[in-house]
């Protein structure tokens, strides 16, 4: 196992996830305790490509994601009963802290990082704007997973824009519906 420095660091940290089992609930919650919102909110999505522990998978999430200053927060709802990782994590501690959202521009730098430190890879995922996701299992060194998050252009500006909308919101529209 290696460790990280700041010279060998891969991605930045930008989100803290959870898991819940009413993403409606955790929402108003996080927004009247931490003042995060608005949210932008997926009702129900399958990701077209999904591999859970080496088998293709077709899990149903909700999946909400909004800012309390430069910190994102997202909030995921399994909305099946498949096997993935939302499930493994349900099954060992609950509800709550699910993963860290790591940003990464250098993808397969990140996910052979990761892996370096003797963590496995147990999902990975095509998202929103073609990017892809890759979930590692700490093996109980962090309290949570960790979350590669292939950091494209796309996807920067749809996160800068979720976060400017945060800035100055006054509260009004808390929930904004994405297709």
């Amino acid at each position: 196992m290696h460790e990280s420095t700041p010279s060998t660091f891969q991605g930045r940290l930008i989100q803290t996830a959870f898991i819940t089992d009413d993403i409606h609930a955790s929402m108003r919650e996080l927004t009247r305790t931490l003042g995060a919102g608005p949210w932008f909110l997926r009702e129900r999505g399958v990701f077209p490509k999904q591999v859970y522990r080496g088998q293709p998978s077709q899990t149903a999430l909700a999946i909400a994601l909004g800012y309390a200053g430069d910190m994102q927060f997202e909030i995921i709802q399994q909305l099946d009963d498949s096997p993935s990782v939302y499930r493994d994590q349900f099954e060992r501690s609950g509800y709550g802290l699910h993963h860290f959202g790591m940003a990464a521009t250098d993808y397969p730098a990140a996910l052979a990082h990761y892996q370096g430190m003797g963590d496995t890879l147990v999902y990975e995922a095509e998202v929103a704007n073609a990017a892809r996701v890759g979930y590692f299992d700490t093996h109980g060194r962090l309290p949570a997973m960790i979350e590669v998050i292939e950091f494209l252009p796309a996807t920067q500006a749809m996160f800068g824009r979720f976060r400017d909308s945060a800035r100055d919101w006054d509260g009004s529209d808390p929930v904004r519906l994405r297709a």
